[in-house]
């Protein structure tokens, strides 16, 4: 039987492994070093179809692993160094505990990290006051006045969406122009309800200590004048960093570093993408379930014209 290894055990990952379990693959899966991804730290998911009250991100993940689990996809916590594609087809998959696995097909589901400040209170601080998507979290902070960091598409598109909901947004841009698109940057520079900090930075998140976030502390990168900006929230949007470093030498990657897929196929015809480690624009769970479910069955065609 040919072995269906699938690297990631995000929504993408859990649905490829379902619809491999289901159509008797026994997929492996390699949890990888976050298993689940971002997803499992959202407290609550208000988008998912079929979840009216919404449901906490780790109690999604859950529920996918074990309804993978149930059709008989099995798992393995190992983080894939490096992947070596077989002229003959296939590849090697050498892992982080120096041992080696081969896979006769390969969906590469690992997913893309947000572009964190690397700030000192940061990671306490995220769901507590600090996100980093908009669409996911931006309705639980409905009422307040909302920061934005970042100066292109993304941020525009978060500033412009959060507006919908807060009192006041503000965006902070450590440039004195945004490197968005002309028509981003003027829907924002032209509603009513956003205002700009150019030339700042975050220069400290206030306070950990409370459990939550309060206020910024911004600095002016020109006077280096400091000032306070009391906020309900802070929406993180300086880019994103698809997992991409095991396959970047033998897989084409874009300019941003994405997987290049023609739908979720690779320029190899056993190694399949899906997620958003190849989507740098829809990057929601309920797309990346979808390019999933297109991966694991895409693979099982290309096993059944092999014969197996």
């Amino acid at each position: 039987m040919k072995t269906l290894v699938i690297l990631g055990s995000g929504p993408a990952g859990l649905a490829a492994a379902i619809y491999a379990g289901r159509a008797g693959l026994a997929p492996l899966v390699l949890d990888g070093p976050a298993p689940g991804g971002p997803l499992i730290t959202t407290p609550l998911i208000e988008n998912i179809p079929g979840f009216p009250e919404g449901i906490a991100g780790f109690e999604f993940i859950d529920l996918m692993r074990k309804q993978a689990e149930k059709f008989g996809a099995r798992f393995q916590s190992a983080k894939v160094e490096k992947l070596v594609p077989l002229p003959g087809g296939g590849a090697d998959l050498r892992l982080d505990d120096g041992s080696t696995l081969r896979g006769d097909v390969v969906i590469i589901a690992t997913g893309a990290s947000h572009r964190h400040l690397g700030m000192p209170g940061e990671k306490e601080l995220a769901g507590h006051g600090i996100s980093y998507c908009a669409t996911c979290d931006g309705a639980f902070h409905r009422g307040q006045h909302i920061a934005v960091v970042g100066g292109g598409d993304t941020a525009m598109e978060e500033a412009l969406f959060l507006a919908r909901f807060a009192s006041k947004v503000t965006v902070i841009h450590r440039r004195d122009a945004f490197r968005a698109s002309k028509i981003m940057a003027n829907r924002v520079l032209e509603h009513p309800k956003i205002e700009v900090r150019w030339n700042s930075v975050v220069s400290e998140l206030i306070d950990p200590a409370q459990g939550k976030l309060t206020a910024l502390k911004l600095r002016d990168v020109e006077t280096n004048a400091e000032s306070l900006l009391k906020v309900g929230a802070l929406f993180v949007a300086i880019g994103l960093v698809p997992a991409t470093k095991p396959f970047e030498d033998v897989l084409e990657c874009d300019a941003n570093g994405y997987l290049v897929a023609n739908g979720v196929l690779t320029k190899h015809c056993c190694i399949f993408a899906a997620g958003d480690v190849a989507d740098s624009r829809y990057r929601q769970a309920v797309t990346a379930t979808g390019t999933g479910c297109r991966a694991a069955i895409e693979a099982i065609h290309y096993l059944e014209s092999l014969g197996e």
